[in-house]
């Protein structure tokens, strides 16, 4: 028997303490499996904030950093102007960077920061009960919207890459889905090319990932992935949306 598929050296043997067909241990493995590829893991700075990724240093095996909520692109923003030949990225969900860090992450690409941002969509609050987030699409249930988010109440869903694209500063932006093989393939590539952005060209990327919360969401982890195919991405499209 040969042996076709291992755990990345950057990924620590541990349980995982996330729900069933949450999306956050895929991330996980593909970023461990880029920076084995890249040779970084001596080289790497992580930072987690608050949020379902709390813990995200329980799994890294390589230096990790804890910020306070939504204040990840400014704690990274510190560490790559103090250690410039460090590889820094922060790992923040949609209630950390687009609602209380949404100042940080936007001023963090309007000076362009040489760091890389992999941000995770699943358009709830997860940890905190499922409440409805910035992301949170029109008629989504939640428990904050019992009813489904409305304009008139709570306004639109915010697309993160497109809202940072009129930024001079912000150069990689794109956004993928894990809710197939081959999306994961494509959030893999993308992940890995964020980092060489930071690496080879010094500039600010951000990859969103789109990624299932069965519990939040209420739905069985295989409807979950197909609410990502058809509702999430017909709003949040797949793709790059700025690359220079």
């Amino acid at each position: 028997m040969t042996l076709k598929f291992t755990r990345p050296k950057s990924m620590r043997d541990r349980p995982t303490h996330y729900c069933p067909g949450c999306g956050h241990g895929i991330v996980h493995r593909l970023i461990c499996e880029v920076v084995d590829e890249l040779g970084i893991r001596e080289n790497l700075i992580g930072i987690s904030p608050v949020g379902c990724s709390v813990i995200a240093y329980d799994y890294f095996d390589f230096d990790m950093v804890e910020a306070s909520h939504g204040r990840a692109p400014a704690i990274a923003t510190g560490i790559k102007r103090v250690h410039p030949d460090k590889v820094v990225f922060t790992y923040q969900g949609d209630g950390d960077l687009a609602s209380i860090g949404m100042a940080e992450i936007v001023h963090a690409a309007s000076r362009a920061e040489a760091i890389t941002i992999i941000f995770i969509n699943n358009a709830t609050y997860g940890m905190t009960g499922g409440q409805m987030a910035p992301t949170t699409l029109l008629g989504q249930r939640t428990t904050t919207t019992p009813f489904g988010r409305t304009v008139k109440e709570a306004g639109y869903p915010i697309r993160i890459p497109e809202l940072l694209s009129s930024l001079s500063g912000a150069s990689y932006l794109e956004r993928t889905a894990v809710n197939s093989p081959a999306n994961i393939v494509r959030a893999k590539k993308a992940i890995k090319k964020a980092f060489l952005f930071q690496i080879e060209k010094e500039k600010f990327s951000l990859i969103e990932v789109l990624s299932p919360c069965p519990t939040s969401w209420r739905l069985s982890p295989l409807e979950a992935l197909k609410w990502i195919e058809e509702k999430m991405i017909p709003y949040f499209p797949l793709g790059v949306i700025k690359e220079e």
